[in-house]
């Protein structure tokens, strides 16, 4: 008999039960679900009884952190659901042979529907989450209650308003009121997200003051004080913002944190080879660099630079040379003498390994003037010396892929790179997660990388509630922040596009591969420069309410009607995907085999066919093909006689293959 698919998300309560019984099968017991009918549950007597003599009793002082609702927050995290991801080439870039999604839904549920599949799989997670201000974007950023809501919710009061907590122990409005309900929106998802966190990946979360010693505090528990590496410091600007009276504000965090903290050192911004004697090569403080021809990219208008001395922001550099510029590049070689970070041999060695070196302005300020040595760890102020850009650079760069601005307070690429780049070494095939992907900085920072440093194959899941841009128009009171939004409007209106962020995002993602590919067309293999992106969009499940049913199958039942009218193969192939743990970005062929619509994934990894009136001369073929799973549905039987005979076409020409069906 054929397997069900069970076409829903992991049932982590029913998961964590079978790892305790593993532990301790004494404290595992049987009874009567809801529905009636037999159970797993854990006896937690005993199972206090053997994890400690001594019982935290009710009411007894202890250290905790806790806030409304945060059991039903923890609960909501366990809770499986039966939502899939439906595919949408018409959206996508490259869709056949892109590794990256862009997911476009909420983010909870859309973690939900990939921890079975990406468990233990995501080297990187880098989230920007909303900060509770207020002043967000897009995202609904001020999670403050009023006094009557967080009472109802606080256990203040019962039920006939009668007092429950002694007034001088009440939550003021710097403390809980304004931090629940963000509190219950961020800590479900951290939760999930450890899930598909490798046992060496890491997690950095940006925030700033409101909420950085809540998340601290989320973080220890739900990743583990152990596991704490460091909270950043990033210089976000360099005009101090004026919001308040008594300092100006110029750091947001980046807090980090590791699935099981291990040995494994985190690399900085630069590390300097070591020379003949053993000894690091350090910056040349001041000294003469040669330049050969055809490397230096610039914006400097074409014709002859005369050698001399020009003045830089920070010191001055003298070109001791005649230089002609011509189409963005110094077409001759020639030398400058100032105060380098970078040593003859560093710099050589850098331009072999295809680094760019940019001048960007007349004032011969190269971009590698910010570099400075870093050692081998790296410290945690992150700014300008280790090459890493403010929120005003972000800003500006959105004129590189748009007219004008679009995005408010986009994190700058150099951000991105930066913590990247403290995982390198080793390899550098690995998945990288946002799951509040926002202006999708992080995909752009993925693909620069993989170009910059060739052979690397990092890959990125983007995830992006499709939030309303009109909403957020009506919802911001800056008018700078207005106008912003009002050309992100105007911008996906030209295009004929949903005026949603999800739109503004993954038009960024077009524009950034089409300028890194455009602008290094001439550098070898950069045709194989992955700058595509699969789009799945979360929706209901494509089965009808019945599936999930319990009920027993036989060979007359089991070829009943039971998917959706509006879903197409390719939707039940994802969510077929997504139930056998194979990810998303696989390969996918379609082939026409004895009439019928036959899909390959992963080569033959798993076949499926998903037509009506599928003959014994189709399954025929299929079993010759040995896929590792064969998925089919209910439905599709020609006749009685391919129900019949299906089974012994499969052990006499693929007895190993896995038979399911949905």
């Amino acid at each position: 008999m054929m397997e069900k698919l069970k076409m829903q998300s992991l049932d982590v309560i029913g998961s964590n039960i079978k790892k305790i019984q593993q532990l301790f099968p004494n404290c595992v017991t049987e009874r009567l679900g809801k529905d009636g009918k037999p159970e797993l549950a854990i006896d937690f007597e005993k199972l206090q009884a053997e994890l400690s003599n001594e019982i935290v009793g009710e009411g007894e002082e202890r250290y905790q952190f806790t806030w409304p609702d945060k059991r039903a927050a923890n609960r909501l995290a366990n809770t499986p659901t039966t939502m899939t991801l439906r595919p949408c080439r018409e959206e996508s870039v490259d869709f056949d042979h892109t590794q990256n999604l862009y997911i476009e839904g909420d983010n909870l549920d859309v973690l939900k529907v990939l921890r079975e599949t990406y468990l233990g799989k995501v080297k990187m997670i880098y989230i920007d989450p909303p900060y509770n201000t207020g002043n967000d974007f897009v995202y609904n950023d001020d999670f403050a209650q009023s006094r009557s809501e967080f009472e109802e919710t606080s256990g203040l009061f019962d039920e006939e308003g009668n007092q429950t907590i002694d007034p001088m122990q009440r939550n003021t409005e710097s403390n809980g009121r304004f931090h629940t309900d963000w509190l219950n929106m961020i800590y479900p998802r951290l939760k999930v997200a450890r899930d598909l966190l490798s046992d060496d990946g890491v997690i950095f979360i940006s925030i700033d003051d409101n909420e950085v010693e809540n998340l601290k505090k989320v973080c220890d528990e739900v990743y583990g004080e152990q596991n704490f590496i460091d909270i950043f410091n990033w210089a976000k600007t360099e005009t101090p913002e004026n919001l308040s009276i008594k300092c100006r504000q110029i750091i947001e965090y980046v807090i980090c944190y590791q699935k099981k903290k291990d040995e494994t050192r985190f690399r900085g911004v630069q590390k300097y080879s070591t020379s003949s004697n053993g000894l690091l090569n350090q910056p040349n403080p001041i000294g003469i660099l040669k330049f050969p021809a055809n490397v230096v990219q610039t914006k400097i208008q074409n014709g002859i630079i005369p050698a001399g001395k020009y003045g830089t922001d920070k010191y001055d550099v003298e070109l001791l040379n005649d230089v002609e510029v011509k189409d963005g590049l110094f077409i001759s070689a020639f030398s400058l003498k100032a105060k380098f970070k970078w040593q003859q041999s560093y710099l050589d060695n850098e331009l072999a390994n295809g680094t760019i070196i940019s001048i960007p302005t007349m004032k011969f300020s190269p971009a590698y003037e910010k570099m400075e040595y870093a050692p081998e760890v790296p410290t945690n102020l992150i700014n300008s010396k280790v090459g890493v850009d403010t929120n005003e650079n972000a800003g500006e760069y959105q004129l590189n892929l748009f007219d004008k601005k679009v995005f408010n307070f986009p994190k700058p690429v150099s951000l991105i790179k930066y913590l990247l780049g403290f995982l390198d070494g080793g390899t550098d095939d690995f998945i990288v997660l946002d799951f509040f992907s926002g202006s999708a900085t992080t995909a752009e920072a993925v693909m620069q990388l993989n170009y910059e440093k060739p052979n690397s194959n990092r890959k990125y899941i983007m995830v992006q509630i499709a939030e309303d841009l009109y909403r957020s128009l009506a919802t911001t009171s800056s008018k700078s922040q207005k106008e912003i939004i009002q050309n992100a409007i105007d911008l996906l209106t030209t295009l004929k596009r949903p005026t949603t962020l999800c739109e503004l995002g993954k038009e960024r993602i077009r524009r950034a591969g089409k300028k890194i590919k455009e602008e290094n067309k001439d550098k070898e293999g950069i045709e194989k420069l992955d700058t595509g992106f699969r789009v799945l969009k979360l929706d209901s499940s494509n089965m009808n309410d019945v599936y999930y049913t319990p009920e027993d199958f036989d060979k007359h039942t089991l070829f009943s009607e039971n998917v959706k009218s509006d879903r197409t193969p390719e939707d039940l192939l994802f969510q077929v995907m997504l139930d056998l743990g194979i990810e998303l970005s696989a390969k996918i062929e379609s082939r026409q085999i004895a009439g019928k619509t036959v899909y390959l994934v992963d080569d033959y990894y798993l076949v499926a066919c998903f037509d009506r009136d599928v003959t014994e001369a189709t399954i025929t073929e299929i079993a010759k093909l040995h896929p590792v799973y064969f998925v089919m549905r209910d439905a599709s039987a020609a006749n009685d006689s391919v129900i019949d005979n299906f089974e012994q076409l499969f052990e006499a020409y693929s007895k190993d293959t896995v038979r399911k069906i949905l």
